[in-house]
């Protein structure tokens, strides 16, 4: 599903996705740059070497056809692809990590 918009907040800390089953969400720019698929990244990431991303901003975005967006980030990296698939799991798991959680016994 193509997000119906895209856009970085004000203080370039989050992308901001709008979907047309009127879901949106704010996707932080520490978590994106942490999930990159960039080669890179994921190699980085095999190795054990996925450091932490806090303070990094979005400094640019490029649509890649009519399926993804590529990010620039602070740091410098600026390989990673988005696709909107991707960008709706990331939410989803976003999402799904701040939920509340609950006792066994149903309380909080």
């Amino acid at each position: 599903m193509q997000p119906l918009e895209l856009r970085i907040n004000a203080a370039r800390n989050a992308l901001i996705v709008r979907w047309g089953d009127g879901t949106s969400a704010a996707l932080a720019a520490a978590t994106l740059r942490a999930t990159s698929r960039a080669a890179g990244q994921v190699r980085a990431g095999l190795e054990g070497r996925n450091g932490a991303f806090e303070g990094v901003v979005i400094t640019g975005a490029e649509a890649v056809g009519t399926y993804a967006i590529r990010l620039a980030f602070s740091d410098g990296h600026d390989r990673g692809i988005f696709p909107w698939s991707y960008l709706r799991e990331l939410a989803t798991r976003d999402a799904t990590a701040h939920q509340p959680r609950t006792t066994s016994g149903g309380r909080e």
